[in-house]
């Protein structure tokens, strides 16, 4: 009989390897990077927040929410919110895709924490009183629709009634579509508090972020005594799809953008974010407001 012999001892003790032990891998919250449309980077994303959502290596300047804006251009604890009471309905009783127009003003109201498309009342820019307007692209793209114009309309009746200035920031998909018509007629109605506001004497500044287009662009963000644009902010009425369609014609490098429309003058300057509450300042008390 031959001896059996004895296996090798094992630095692992008497348990079998059964391969390389790895670390657990750390799960990475959602989140925490954005990639920039300009420069394609990756960001850290509360670098770009503190950065005034402007990408730091481009300048590119991200959309933000109403309420952000307002903390940003507003001193600290100003701001006054107005015509909270005002919210919009379902006329038509549209429904789209399965779901009606009533259910998705709800998601969105919940999803962003604001009642319409726009936030409107009174605050202090460097410690001048302004009525001021903030519409928000995360609501239904900040599309106009019939509460949006009448809290824009009561806002411009209040800087005329105080001789307020009025700043409006722009940043809309154009008409709601769920309204129809009533979304529509907004376009008049605004331009017409407008109208009345001028005859008044009020100072009105008109601040457009992107992207700022159709029936919005159609009345009140173009018809500012002085027109501001962000950096590379969307500027039009239809789609540039439409437009080269239509005319049958190649459209120019950089059309619509806020560079463009300056070159062309239909905007009066181009200002970066981090400059704008200044900026404004200024214009207030250039123009004796």
């Amino acid at each position: 009989m031959t001896e059996m012999q004895s296996e090798p001892s094992s630095p692992y003790g008497s348990k079998a390897f059964e391969g390389p032990v790895f670390r657990k891998k750390r799960d990475v919250p959602d989140g925490l990077w954005m990639r920039c449309a300009g420069c394609e980077g990756m960001l850290y994303r509360k670098a770009v927040a503190e950065n005034l959502m402007v990408c730091p290596e481009c300048q590119c300047h991200f959309r933000m929410g109403a309420a952000e804006r307002i903390s940003q251009l507003t001193d600290p604890d100003t701001f006054e919110e107005l015509f909270t009471d005002i919210a919009p309905a379902d006329p038509l009783e549209f429904h789209w895709l399965g779901k009606s127009y009533a259910d998705r003003l709800r998601e969105e109201q919940a999803k962003t924490g604001n009642i319409e498309a726009i936030k409107t009342g009174v605050g202090f820019i460097k410690g001048r009183r302004v009525a001021l307007g903030v519409m928000d692209g995360e609501f239904l793209m900040g599309s106009m629709g019939s509460v949006l114009g009448e809290k824009l309309s009561l806002l411009t009746e209040e800087a005329a009634s105080q001789n307020l200035p009025l700043i409006v920031v722009c940043m809309s998909g154009g008409a709601r579509m769920h309204e129809g018509a009533l979304s529509l007629m907004q376009m008049a109605k605004t331009s017409a508090a407008l109208a009345r506001f001028d005859d008044a004497g009020g100072l009105y500044i008109s601040v457009l972020a992107d992207p700022t287009t159709g029936g919005t662009t159609a009345s009140f963000a173009m018809l500012g005594d002085i027109i501001i644009a962000e950096p590379g902010a969307l500027i039009g009425f239809a789609g540039q799809r439409v437009i080269a369609n239509t005319i049958k014609a190649e459209l120019p490098d950089g059309f619509q953008r806020a560079e463009f429309l300056l070159e062309h003058g239909f905007i009066d300057m181009i200002v970066h974010r981090k400059d704008l509450r200044s900026e404004l300042a200024r214009l207030i008390d250039y123009c004796g407001e």
